[in-house]
């Protein structure tokens, strides 16, 4: 019995010693996907979140804006103030444009091209009721934390249209 005990120990240590190298092989084969995936949750986050302070900035620059007495350059640099904490603003790009195309009926702008060819508009003498468009543009890469050639190219936007007071 003592022998069928030692040969079931010695075929125990056997299969245990021949079992360690598929582990490290398994490991190495694993770890980058799951790497990948764990870094993949956290540059989407990122990205979530820079998306919504552009769009969280451009309102507050936006519902600045609207007032009377305040400047293009103001609401711009209240854009910029709210997101640098996010992000470097020498990176940024902060457009005030007249929006008044919204209020007739046809095409609207639609494409980055197409915010940018409308015309600038100061705010300090925008007329009443003029509509009025704040948009912040950055490119994914300028804020990637691990960058992921997937997304090269692919710019980040928040925008608000309002009224002048």
């Amino acid at each position: 019995m003592k022998t069928v005990a030692h040969q079931n120990s010695r075929g125990m240590r056997q299969l245990r010693s021949s079992r360690r190298g598929t582990t490290l092989v398994e490991f190495a084969m694993v770890l980058p996907v799951f790497f990948t995936f764990v870094f993949g949750i956290v540059e989407y986050g990122r990205l979530q979140l820079v998306s919504n302070m552009l769009k969280t900035a451009c309102r507050t620059g936006a519902r600045l804006g609207s007032t009377e007495n305040v400047t293009t350059a103001e609401a711009q640099s209240r854009v910029e103030e709210i997101l640098a904490a996010a992000l470097d603003t020498d990176d940024l790009t902060v457009i005030v444009k007249d929006a008044s195309v919204f209020d007739t009926p046809g095409p609207y702008p639609a494409s980055a091209t197409d915010f940018n060819a409308l015309s600038d508009i100061e705010l300090d003498d925008a007329e009443p009721r003029q509509l009025f468009l704040i948009r912040a543009t950055v490119s994914y890469n300028d804020i990637a934390l691990i960058p992921f050639s997937v997304l090269n190219g692919v710019q980040l936007s928040g925008q608000s249209l309002m009224r002048h007071e």
